[in-house]
C-alpha cells in the first residue's frame, strides 16, 4: 500500500499523522474487503486552502472539514469486481499495480473545532475524517438517509475495530 503524504498545515495536531491515516487506511480497505493494494493520496491543510478546493470543485462558498476526490466510479459500492474487465488497467499504477483509489483533503483547523464540538480527541476525529473519505474512495456516499445510516454504521465499526472511540 501507498500513502502520499502531505502536511501543509501549520496547524500541529500533537498526532502521529501518518501512521495513524496508515492504520485507518488499511482497517477501512479489510473491512471493505478490497481485494487489491492501493494507493490513497492524503493532504492536511488549513480553512483556507480547502474553502478553496470546496469552492473550486463543488462550487460551496465555504470551508469544510474533508474533501474526497475519488478516482473509480463504481457500479456498487464497495465492490470492486467490475475493475477486472477490459478497460479498466487506468484503474491501477501502471508502475506498482495497485489501484487507485483517490484523493483525500482535510482540513487541520476543522479537526480541531470538531474534536472541541463533539467532545473526543482529535485523534478521534482526524481517524473519522479518513474512514468517512476512505469510503467515498471507494464508492459509498450519504445522500440519502438509508446511504447516511450505513455510513455511519461502517465509519463505526471501522473506528471501533481500531479502538478509536468517543
Amino acid at each position: 500500500m501507498t500513502i502520499n503524504f502531505e502536511n501543509e498545515s501549520s496547524v500541529d495536531l500533537a498526532l502521529s499523522l501518518e501512521e495513524i491515516a496508515e492504520e485507518v487506511i488499511i482497517s477501512a480497505l479489510d473491512y471493505i474487503g478490497c481485494p487489491y493494494e492501493a494507493e490513497v493520496n492524503l493532504l492536511i491543510t488549513d480553512n483556507e486552502q480547502i474553502h478553496e478546493m470546496n469552492r473550486d470543485f463543488r462550487q460551496i462558498d465555504r470551508a469544510t472539514d474533508v474533501l474526497s476526490f475519488p478516482m473509480i466510479e463504481y457500479q456498487n459500492a464497495g465492490s470492486f469486481d467490475f475493475l477486472e474487465e477490459d478497460g479498466m488497467e487506468d484503474c491501477f499504477h501502471p508502475e506498482t499495480g495497485e489501484l487507485l483509489l483517490g484523493d483525500i483533503v482535510i482540513s487541520a483547523e476543522k479537526v480541531v473545532e470538531q474534536a472541541n464540538e463533539y467532545g473526543h480527541s482529535t485523534k478521534r476525529e482526524y481517524a473519522f475524517l479518513i474512514a468517512h473519505s476512505m469510503l467515498h474512495l471507494m464508492g459509498f456516499d450519504h445522500i440519502n438517509p438509508l446511504e447516511a445510516a450505513d455510513m455511519e454504521q461502517k465509519q463505526s465499526e471501522i473506528l471501533e475495530n481500531l479502538h478509536i472511540t468517543r
